[in-house]
């Protein structure tokens, strides 16, 4: 007798999730500038097409981090196209084909009020638990360096003002408050030797 078992996804209007995906037996999903310039590119066609928040992201060689929010309730939806066309467009690149991730996305569903700020650190320290860089500031390919830049253009559809109003409403408080933050070690929690992906 086989038992099928379907794991269905929570979906719902302005749900916030912690998504990531690792490329198939480990390999490398960013092998060049180019690769992680295409899937940022991506995530802003994504924000802008299908109305997802991008609060947090961070692109590691052979995995990637997202902190987000589906207003519209299509976690699926958007994260079918960012998988399937960044397999596209990196397979016509690089002149490969075939399955680029290990499988589906993982997303776990995120209580905002509570694990936001903790989350957005976990994902903006990755490079620097992992050694690739001293701070978070030194990585090129995670939305860290948008929080902290004066400039509004920077990443501007990026959804960071639900982080930094959490440091206070003023211009210039809220980034420096974020800097502090970011600086602490992870909580326990989401730094432990569960963690879903580093």
């Amino acid at each position: 007798m086989i038992f099928l078992c379907l794991v269905l996804r929570i979906e719902y209007e302005d749900a916030w999730y912690h998504v990531m995906n690792r490329g198939r037996r480990r390999e490398e999903v960013f092998t060049c500038t180019n690769d992680y310039k295409l899937f940022v590119e991506l995530l802003q066609e994504t924000v802008e097409k299908w109305n997802l928040r991008i609060s947090a992201y961070c692109l590691m060689p052979n995995h990637y981090h997202m902190f987000v929010q589906t207003p519209d309730a299509n976690i699926s939806r958007c994260m079918r196209h960012i998988d399937g066309v960044y397999t596209q467009r990196f397979n016509r690149f690089h002149g490969y084909d075939g399955q680029l991730f290990r499988g589906r996305y993982k997303s776990i569903l995120v209580d905002a009020r509570t694990y936001m700020l903790y989350l957005v650190r976990y994902i903006h320290r990755n490079p620097q638990r992992a050694g690739l860089v001293e701070t978070p500031s030194q990585y090129l390919w995670s939305s860290h360096r948008a929080y902290v830049s004066k400039t509004k253009k920077t990443l501007n559809w990026l959804h960071k003002n639900v982080v930094l109003h959490k440091f206070g409403k003023s211009r210039v408080e809220p980034i420096r408050k974020y800097k502090e933050f970011v600086l602490q070690e992870d909580k326990a929690e989401l730094s432990g030797a569960k963690r879903p992906l580093q």
